[in-house]
């Protein structure tokens, strides 16, 4: 049974569905398909692809997710920066609104299903902890920012293409002269009034006699409210025809299930944006649904969020849609509304599929400077620049890790951001471990506490120099810990004895323990003995046997107090 759960996790809360779950999920389904059908339109716009495109990349990716995914309410399909991404990768295929860019996007979902299945089956989720949060951060920040600028095509109703702020910031200026009054009009009416709902909207909806729960959930759902109002403005005041871009006329059908046509050449183009795609989704992700999980004291599976994901893009791509992943804003409307399992998801992807075949009709009127405007609220969220205050007082190498991954992707582009963030974030933890920290030690007084020497007033005795490594030692920081002892006997020619003190050592590899033997010999002919204390288990049977042990000059002692003890002998002199 356990397996099945792990395989199919929908069988860890199916089991146990009660009546009293079911009126929960099916409140929560109500509130998300309301948000999931203006949201769907608005995400295939983005991404340069007809508005039904949006829904099918809603539907089947949720039931798919509920069935596999591991959180329990994470809300699956199209997501404001992967749409954005998918319209750049397509864009260097194929022309927008051509049958070969809808193809393409419906392969790239396919890859990037495939990759992150594979990444699930192999296990890999620990990778994602290689993009380090303020990276991720500074990449999301400018990818927001991005994301906005390219709605101004829909605000202004000019023409802006480029995938940074350098072209669209040209293409803006050469066709300012174009700009449509009333579009605009109506895209700065909606952004203001979600603004205001966001606002005003729970004190609104309580005065009206509402609970806080309702008035926060109606609140959340504020743009439905806009696409209504905007659909009756423009069909009665017949808007079109004052240039007003619409949705038009669009046909749901019941897609043709089946897998796409993958050349080896689209493979070749698509693989690359589909493994970005891919990863930022994931983070994104599993970053949500820790968070949320945490709250319920639930707990979700890295590796199984993979299968759930990649499934659910699978999904995407057999029911003609494109690359999915969890929106933090509907997921967070379908946590506060109450949803208890995936089955809340289901019962949305059942609401929005019976809305698409009977209100497509009536969103024929439906502005493109609304979809634009909730695009803009959604996205809104996400730019933060707190981070960099943040970084900038704590941690400088994160700050400007953060500035390099906002500027590239604001002058590069996405993809060049996120290559870069994932570069930044690694090449951080390899300079990190590289140089690890290394303090000198003293007995602080009336204990046996060893504490840093610029910390704190320390014993300490002029033979005796205590050295503690706060990294496990490997091929790529041993060589900083030789140069640092090294330094450290130039500076101090009393010494005679040193111990290396290794608490916060967890592993050490050949490398390290090869440069541990030469610091040894090294030592010995400066008649220095080397000690090690507080050596772990596991770093201890690595180094067992060893011609470092066999040739080790000192001793190896359990605590460092033995060792400083037994070494401080009776002509020493404390300072």
């Amino acid at each position: 049974m356990q397996f099945i759960a792990n395989v199919f996790p929908i069988y860890s809360w199916a089991s146990t569905y009660n009546t009293s779950i079911f009126t929960r999920d099916v409140l929560a389904a109500f509130i998300v398909t309301i948000l999931l059908i203006p949201q769907s339109l608005a995400y295939a716009l983005l991404a340069g692809l007809p508005p039904e495109v949006g829904l099918y990349a809603t539907v089947l990716p949720l039931v798919t997710y509920a069935v596999f995914g591991s959180s329990r309410t994470l809300s699956v399909g199209p997501m404001a920066i992967a749409s954005l991404m998918t319209a750049v990768a397509l864009g260097e295929v194929a022309q927008q609104g051509s049958s070969d860019y809808l193809s393409a996007a419906i392969v790239l979902a396919f890859l990037s299903g495939l990759f992150l299945l594979l990444m699930g089956l192999l296990r890999l989720g620990f990778l994602a902890n290689f993009l380090s949060h303020p990276v991720l951060s500074g990449f999301i920040t400018a990818s927001a920012i991005i994301i906005a600028l390219s709605q101004l095509k829909h605000f202004l109703g000019i023409e802006v293409d480029g995938n940074n702020i350098i072209a669209m910031g040209k293409q803006v200026a050469a066709n300012l002269y174009e700009v449509n009054g009333v579009t605009l009009a109506i895209g700065l009416s909606v952004i203001l009034f979600l603004l205001w709902v966001r606002q005003y909207g729970v004190r609104l909806f309580s005065a009206m006699g509402l609970n806080s729960t309702s008035a926060q959930i109606l609140t959340k759902a504020s743009p439905i409210f806009a696409v209504l109002a905007t659909v009756a403005a423009t069909h009665l005041g017949s808007l079109d025809e004052f240039g007003v871009a619409i949705v038009g006329e669009f046909s749901v059908t019941i897609p043709e299930f089946g897998l796409p046509t993958i050349s080896l050449e689209l493979i070749k183009v698509l693989l690359l944006p589909a493994v970005l795609i891919s990863v930022i989704g994931y983070v994104e992700s599993v970053s949500i649904g820790k968070i949320l999980a945490a709250k319920r004291r639930e707990k979700i599976n890295v590796n199984q969020e993979f299968i759930g994901l990649g499934a659910a893009n699978i999904a995407s791509s057999l029911s003609g849609g494109f690359p999915v992943s969890a929106s933090l804003s509907r997921t967070s409307v379908n946590f506060d509304s109450g949803a208890v399992t995936q089955a809340a998801s289901i019962f949305a992807a059942v609401g929005v599929m019976l809305a698409a075949f009977t209100l497509a009709p009536l969103l024929y009127s439906l502005p493109n400077a609304t979809l634009a405007a909730t695009i803009v609220i959604a996205i809104s969220t996400l730019v933060d620049f707190s981070v960099f205050k943040k970084t900038w007082h704590t941690a400088r190498s994160d700050f400007y890790a953060i500035f390099i991954t906002l500027v590239t992707t604001l002058l590069l582009g996405v993809e060049a951001g996120l290559v870069c963030g994932v570069g930044v974030s690694i090449g951080l933890l390899l300079y990190r471990s590289s140089k690890p920290h290394i303090a000198e030690e003293g007995l602080l007084e009336g204990t046996q506490y060893f504490k840093n020497v610029r910390r704190h007033q320390v014993e300490t005795v002029t033979p005796i120099l205590s050295l503690r490594v706060d990294e496990s030692l490997y091929f790529a920081n041993a060589s900083y810990l030789e140069d640092h002892i090294y330094s450290h006997l130039c500076d101090d020619h009393n010494v005679s004895h040193l111990i290396l003190m290794c608490s916060a050592v967890n592993e050490i590899d050949y490398s390290a323990l090869e440069i541990l033997t030469n610091i040894n010999t090294g030592l010995r002919d400066l008649e220095v003995s080397l000690h090690l204390s507080e050596v772990k288990g596991p770093v201890m049977d690595a180094i067992q046997g060893t011609e470092f042990i066999e040739s080790l000059s000192g001793e190896i002692y359990l605590c460092q107090y033995d060792a400083y003890t037994k070494l401080k002998g009776k002509d020493h002199k404390v300072t």
